[in-house]
């Protein structure tokens, strides 16, 4: 269909649940017109250079939008969201960043707190992760001076449970380490207030 290969379809849908047809009685898919553009636009989007992931994103951020997918006369610039993530264990934060990149987010990893606000000053990152151990533990003061000089949100991790002190030191959400993925993808993109991790900018 349109080029693209069933498996592929498949794996799309199970993996990103943006395009799902319903079901034939005999199991087959069932494509309407409007998928069948958001089907182009994902082979168009991904056949220009973006990853299948960022073309989802893209597709479900313009049809959260209302945003036509062919609109010639609002062209559409995407630039990729940045988070900092300011973890003390190098092994946790490869992880976390090897994963964050591939889900379409650019990383500034950090290990210690002051560096951490040097980056916030330097790049205004979208979102700021916080190890609440950083720096023999000056995550929750980290969390306190970020909520009140800086816009992003705040998400707090830490081995310990310290839910009720990350949110009453400023951070907009608590997770226990270790993390899992899929839940931390979820957690940050609740927090932007997006379902994807691309900005869309309408160009001059």
């Amino acid at each position: 269909m349109l080029g693209i290969r069933a498996p592929t379809l498949r794996t799309w849908e199970d993996r990103y649940d943006v395009v799902v047809p319903e079901r034939s009685p005999g199991g087959h898919r069932l494509y309407t017109r409007p998928q069948l553009e958001q089907l182009r636009f994902l082979r168009d989007s991904i056949g220009a250079g973006l990853s299948p992931a960022d073309a989802h994103r893209a597709l479900r951020e313009r049809l959260h939008a209302g945003v036509a997918l062919h609109d010639i006369d609002r062209p559409v610039k995407l630039t990729t969201l940045l988070i900092l993530l300011a973890e003390q264990d190098r092994f946790a934060a490869d992880f976390a960043e090897y994963f964050l990149r591939t889900e379409g987010y650019d990383v500034v990893l950090v290990a210690d707190a002051d560096d951490a606000l040097v980056q916030m000053e330097g790049k205004a990152p979208d979102l700021a992760v916080i190890d609440l151990l950083i720096s023999g533990g000056r995550g929750l003061q980290l969390c306190t001076y970020l909520r009140r000089y800086f816009d992003a949100p705040i998400l707090a991790i830490s081995t310990l449970e310290l839910r009720d002190e990350a949110l009453a030191a400023g951070a907009s959400a608590f997770l226990h380490k270790p993390l899992e993925s899929l839940q931390l993808v979820a957690t940050i993109e609740d927090l932007l207030g997006r379902s994807g991790l691309l900005r869309r900018r309408v160009e001059e």
